[in-house]
């Protein structure tokens, strides 16, 4: 059987070291991620006196002054600023971070003329080891209350409203069948119903097709043979192999014992 996963190296450079898995509000989420790459994003105050001795340290987060107003300046949808985060210990999970780095590979040119650009999974690493789970939330203050007033009002704001309008709106009437429409049947048409034929023949095609290219995608395959769709893959289930993973995922190969019967049938 084939196996769908392969064998990675796995870097464990940073495996020791200790990371927090927050859970932070989505207003929160949203600044991290229209910030500039590399800026500086809030501080967290961490404080633990010797009263705190065998307790968690308190913990305060505040957003970067340059996050916490609205984009088009508008002072009255400022986001909360300082937010407290309730650490609590992970038990006895054992919770780690990896990353994987994405590649892109080379376009794979189909018959189509078609390029596709595949993902490929390139190294796969250990970040570090959970050693704080938190929550963060904001601090009940007047900017909390405003932005919960915003939630309110624009979830109980109607989606559809009604807009007087100052000119006249430009409509077109409704077609019961569009160019595209009228093509595709005239096509259809043309080529007439898709025709079953032998096994055999559809198999010749097939590995004459193959000599040009080692993968296919199946709409490739159809426009080929010229067969059912149906028909088609309980022949390729006979001769191909459906591949399950990149870079040539979905797509269809010989077997092995038929990549070279052109080298069988010159010596036979």
């Amino acid at each position: 059987m084939e196996k769908l996963h392969e064998e990675k190296d796995l870097d464990v450079a940073y495996a020791a070291r200790g990371v927090w898995l927050v859970k932070v509000p989505k207003y929160v989420s949203d600044c991290w991620q229209t910030a500039d790459p590399g800026s500086e994003v809030g501080k967290l105050i961490i404080s633990k006196t010797k009263s705190s001795l065998g307790k968690q340290p308190e913990a305060i987060f505040s957003l970067n002054e340059k996050l916490v107003g609205d984009s088009s300046g508008n002072k009255e949808a400022i986001l909360p600023s300082d937010h407290n985060f309730n650490l609590t210990g992970v038990g006895n999970q054992s919770l780690s971070v990896l990353s994987v780095e994405k590649l892109i590979s080379e376009p794979i040119e189909h018959t189509a003329g078609t390029a596709v650009l595949p993902y490929v999974e390139g190294k796969v690493a250990v970040e570090g080891k959970v050693i704080h789970r938190a929550e963060c939330r904001p601090r009940i203050d007047l900017s909390y209350m405003k932005l919960n007033k915003n939630r309110v009002e624009l979830g109980n704001k109607p989606k559809r409203e009604i807009i007087q309008l100052d000119k006249a709106v430009i409509s077109y009437k409704p077609k019961s069948a569009h160019e595209s429409d009228i093509a595709y049947e005239l096509r259809k048409k043309e080529e007439g119903k898709k025709t079953r034929d032998d096994a055999s023949v559809v198999q010749l095609a097939l590995f004459g097709a193959f000599e040009k290219h080692q993968y296919y995608n199946i709409k490739d395959l159809v426009s080929i043979t010229n067969q059912p769709i149906a028909y088609l893959k309980e022949i390729l289930k006979e001769i191909c192999i459906y591949n399950l993973k990149a870079p040539h995922k979905n797509m269809w190969e010989l077997k092995p014992e038929y990549r070279h019967y052109g080298q069988y049938e010159s010596s036979s």
